[in-house]
């Protein structure tokens, strides 16, 4: 079993519910998925980026990514519907607790200037979502055989109802917030 689930289980979840006071053990927040996103818009130029794009995401989350296609075309963008363009990966279970803790412990402290991540990226009903402008910050990914630095956004799906809810959880999981 993963250190931070049973960190979840072990610590998380009894200080989340003597903080909120919930009535019910059914009523504590958890993470629900993470949901690691790539867009790509050079793919309509070039449908080879999409094989980079998709191998660098199958190394740093260990599962096959969905690839996104265009769901209108857009004259100006010069899209067709069906063209793809960018990639999607679900992380649950045991791969997404494996992911959050390398992603908070190893790949975070990797950025440069790293002060903390912005703790008003909450969307008000306790979903975080972040963006990262380079893929060379995950460990896993060899520098020498990289095309092209790419970013890619990271959404965290929670249960809980409230931002300030969503917070906390993320905080006792290891985020490291901005003060």
């Amino acid at each position: 079993m993963a250190r931070l689930k049973e960190t979840y289980v072990n610590e998380v979840a009894p200080a989340l519910m003597k903080k909120f006071e919930y009535k019910s053990v059914m009523q504590i927040p958890k993470l629900d998925k993470v949901v690691i996103n790539v867009a790509c818009g050079e793919a309509r130029d070039n449908p080879k980026v999409i094989d980079a794009i998709v191998s660098d995401i199958m190394q740093i989350t260990g599962q096959k990514p969905v690839l996104c296609k265009a769901k209108k075309s857009v004259a100006n963008f010069k899209l067709r519907e069906g063209m793809t363009i960018g990639v999607k990966v679900t992380l649950r279970g045991e791969r997404m607790y494996e992911f959050i803790d390398r992603f908070f412990n190893l790949a975070l402290p990797r950025v440069r200037d790293f002060r903390g991540i912005n703790a008003n990226s909450f969307d008000g009903r306790g979903n975080y979502s972040m963006g990262i402008k380079e893929q060379l910050i995950f460990p896993e990914i060899d520098y020498d055989k990289v095309d092209k630095v790419r970013g890619m956004d990271v959404t965290f799906i929670t249960t809980a109802q409230t931002d300030e809810e969503a917070r906390e959880l993320l905080t006792l999981m290891g985020a490291p917030f901005a003060r």
